[in-house]
């Protein structure tokens, strides 16, 4: 018991300390003026093939703490429920870009960098498609 105890809880200690995986976003436009430039509204919005790169990229990166579907268990946030439009662009890319952290605990990793823009707007457009106000 004792063992199963340990195996579990290491586990489940695992999950926030996972090497982000690369997205594929070359069949996406470039983003104007260039891809290092960061938006505050997101150039993808309602592109079907940005909305079926977000979707793979959230699955492979996001849904181990915002959930399947981005329907969260309650780890992080839900975010079915943030804004739609430009507001919510701009509190995404914030959290998205610079990640979030408070007391020195890291709470979102900043996936920005790592990930990129273009992959962070294919997210955020996959997002759009799940919000709900309910």
């Amino acid at each position: 018991m004792a063992v199963a105890t340990i195996g579990i809880s290491s586990q489940l200690l695992a999950h926030g300390n996972v090497t982000p995986q690369p997205v594929d976003t070359s069949a996406l436009p470039d983003i104007q003026p260039d891809n290092d430039t960061w938006l505050t509204h997101n150039p993808y919005r309602g592109n079907a093939k940005a909305i079926e790169i977000g979707e793979s990229a959230f699955a492979q990166n996001c849904a181990r703490c915002h959930g399947l579907g981005a329907i969260s268990g309650g780890i992080a946030p839900d975010l079915r429920y943030l804004e739609l439009g430009d507001s919510g662009d701009e509190w995404f890319v914030q959290r998205y870009h610079h990640g979030s952290s408070h007391d020195g605990k890291v709470y979102m990793p900043p996936m920005g960098e790592i990930l990129g823009q273009k992959a962070g707007w294919a997210i955020r457009a996959w997002l759009e498609t799940k919000h709900t106000d309910e």
